[in-house]
């Protein structure tokens, strides 16, 4: 293990690309129907592109997908038993009809204690919905201001100073408005907005990321465990490359160059919690140029020195089998009191039908047996 470590972190050093595959065990779930729990099926309708929030209790989680690919009426759910059940389609206000793209829903704390849930529509403008009352009620979507942008906000978390950062990316068509006819040249850039208001009102959007060839975006932000440390895993849009990963060791004023990460965390839509003893689960739509589970909604098990040092980690596991293409996991990932993982995502889990939203519930010590076995 340790010289495997080495080995991989001195490719690093040494200039050379990170492998396009990856040797660590896969652990495969996708049969173990016992562990899923359908969260919304509808014949003939597409669901897609889900995002969870637990609240404090550690038990009610909120469910939110739109009726469509991204774009589509947005659609909410409530489980108040940790994600074994969920309720029916929840009232919401009129104009979420009109989301342009994927929702995400957030929980956010103000710097006098008062707690709010916030949800975002992307695409231009960006706009957001806000709940004082743990999802029972909902204001309208409404323009957090003059700019857009993709996957609006696949990351918002709570800096030092109790301000909150919220990340998305844009690829030169929505972050302003568009004069009819006009052709805009296409890049990606990674943006940040701030907020000092507890998520009531968001900053003019600054940049935090490009490059010069790769098409970053769906920044997935994951904290170091002593806390001074970020991280922030991109997609690869190009796929050409790798997925990347960049750091900031002030709060996100500053962030070091976009760098590749291994075959084994390339995918899309990272979403990463910590487990009850320091590792990650990292759940993402597998886009390993060299995989077996290609296209499928898979997890990795790691540290985050594994992200810092450019190593593999543990293991991998296929939480699910997609029946088309890559067309799946968005993931939402929640970490219940028990140490029981639930993550969330839509996909083509039938073979001949639309996509449905499901959820897979897991503890990293039934995983750790498994890659135990599979190594004797």
């Amino acid at each position: 293990m340790i010289h495997l470590a080495f080995m991989g972190l001195a490719c690093l050093l040494q200039g050379d690309r990170p492998a396009r595959g990856y040797s660590i065990p896969v652990i495969d779930l996708a049969s173990e129907t016992h562990r899923q729990v359908i969260i919304d099926r509808e014949e003939g309708q597409y669901l897609g592109h889900p995002t969870t929030v637990l609240l404090e209790d550690g038990k009610t989680m909120l469910c939110v997908y739109p009726k469509g690919h991204g774009r589509g009426a947005i659609v909410m759910k409530r489980s108040t038993d940790g994600g074994r059940t969920w309720s029916e389609r929840l009232a919401v206000p009129k104009n979420w009809a009109t989301s342009k793209e994927t929702p995400t829903i957030h929980r956010v704390v103000d710097k006098e204690g008062v707690k709010r849930l916030i949800l975002f529509s992307g695409l231009y403008p960006i706009r957001m919905a806000v709940s004082e009352d743990d999802g029972a009620h909902w204001t309208p979507l409404k323009a957090i201001g003059d700019f857009g942008g993709i996957v609006a906000m696949s990351s918002v978390e709570r800096l030092a100073s109790g301000d909150y950062i919220a990340m998305f990316h844009d690829d030169g068509r929505f972050l302003r408005k568009r004069a009819k006819g006009e052709k805009r040249k296409r890049r990606f850039f990674v943006y940040k907005t701030l907020s000092s208001d507890g998520g009531l009102t968001w900053s003019e959007p600054g940049i935090v990321t490009t490059h010069p060839t790769a098409h970053l975006c769906e920044p997935g932000w994951i904290r170091s465990p002593d806390g001074k440390r970020i991280a922030v895993l991109l997609r690869e849009n190009s796929r050409k490359l790798n997925s990347f990963v960049i750091f900031s060791d002030d709060e996100g004023e500053t962030w070091t160059k976009p760098r590749e990460v291994p075959g084994a965390l390339t995918g899309d839509r990272h979403t990463g919690r910590y487990g009850p003893d320091g590792r990650l689960f990292v759940s993402f739509r597998d886009r390993t140029h060299v995989s077996k589970t290609k296209g499928d909604w898979v997890g990795w098990v790691g540290t985050f020195e594994d992200i810092e040092q450019g190593r593999e980690g543990q293991y991998r596991v296929r939480l699910m089998d997609n029946h088309r293409g890559a067309d799946c996991a968005y993931p939402g990932v929640e970490l219940l009191p028990d140490g029981t993982f639930v993550t969330t995502t839509y996909g083509h889990w039938t073979k001949g039908e639309t996509a449905y939203v499901v959820s897979v519930r897991l503890k990293l010590e039934e995983l750790d047996e498994r890659a135990a076995r599979s190594d004797r």
